[in-house]
């Protein structure tokens, strides 16, 4: 390619994203040359690079003919949210990001580079998450239930820890609520992603494991993972037979992670808008919802303003439970 075309690759890709923000906004004019991107602030692969990757192709032909994902990867997520803070505000840059970088880490981390509640703007969740507790081949097939764990745990105190995803994310404080509210010795270990902590969690190396339910989905049918209780109100679809902690005995034991779109906090109300109309419009399409099921993905939209409400009741929910843990970092 010589340079005139690269020229002329950059002036069409500016103006395939400003006739597309012009139908947006009426007045309102693009002031990026770069074709629309999502954010994601986890590595490709990832079920959050998943689902971000099915609302670009939903978006292809109605937005733009080229919705990119862009992977800002590092720091738990969190430089993806510094990067959509400082984004133009003129809808070319959104984030698709689990719910916890805007109500669990605002309790977490001593320095965090944006105001969960001021500096981005919470367009609509796309899809509930709900997590599941499981234990794999060190605990006796005999355990079957919570109930059965607490008890197993008690009898092996030097045994019972359980993996997580992260130090600091949902599941995490999930396992330590358990904890506590089983008198039990269960020792966090926390890996970088599911996919190792399952790993070792099939391996015999851990007990057990706090994780997305999606995340345990595709390895049940190998036998070596059994998942004792998930953490919705009510049990999911996609393992109809595990029981609630609810169910167990344990009511106060809740946690379903949002994975939301969210743009800058200054973009326009009509820009936001449109996005929201957008996303009602990828959530119909039989594809997206079939790729979000693979993940163990409930798909939702929600309006702008009620989505912003959610997320500060669960913001205020995690406050306490974050501080009875006694975790927090300074990273």
């Amino acid at each position: 390619m010589n340079d005139q075309d690269r020229k002329l690759t950059r002036r069409d890709a500016g103006l395939l994203l400003g006739a597309a923000m012009a139908g947006w906004a009426g007045p309102l004019r693009a002031q990026t040359a770069a074709m629309p991107r999502i954010l994601v602030g986890f590595p490709a692969g990832g079920s959050t690079d998943v689902a971000a990757r099915r609302l670009a192709e939903a978006w292809r032909g109605r937005l733009a003919e080229t919705v990119l994902v862009e992977q800002r990867v590092g720091a738990g997520g969190r430089l993806a949210v510094a990067a959509l803070k400082d984004a133009p505000p003129d809808g070319g840059t959104m984030l698709l990001s689990p719910s916890s970088m805007f109500t669990i880490y605002p309790h977490v981390y001593r320095r965090l580079a944006y105001k969960a509640d001021s500096d981005v703007l919470a367009v609509s969740p796309i899809c509930n998450a709900t997590c599941g507790f499981g234990v794999g081949p060190m605990v006796p097939a005999s355990v079957k239930t919570l109930g059965d764990f607490v008890a197993w745990a008690k009898a092996h105190p030097e045994q019972s820890s359980y993996a997580s995803p992260a130090a600091g994310a949902m599941p995490h404080f999930l396992g330590d609520q358990f904890k506590r509210a089983a008198g039990i010795t269960l020792a966090h270990v926390p890996y970088r992603g599911a996919a190792p902590g399952l790993q070792d969690l099939m391996g015999g190396q851990i007990a057990s494991g706090c994780f997305i339910l999606g995340d345990f989905l595709p390895h049940l049918a190998s036998g070596r993972l059994r998942i004792l209780g998930v953490t919705d109100h009510e049990r999911s679809r996609f393992t109809p037979e595990v029981p609630t902690f609810a169910e167990q005995g344990f009511k106060g034991i809740v946690g379903v992670e949002s994975y939301g779109l969210f743009l800058p906090s200054k973009t326009p109300t009509a820009v936001v808008d449109k996005v929201f109309d957008l996303i009602r419009v990828a959530l119909r399409e039989k594809q997206v919802v079939d790729g979000l099921a693979k993940l163990g993905f409930e798909p939702l939209a929600m309006a702008p303003a009620d989505y912003t409400r959610r997320l500060a009741a669960e913001r205020a929910q995690w406050g306490p439970i974050v501080q009875a843990s006694g975790f927090s970092s300074d990273d």
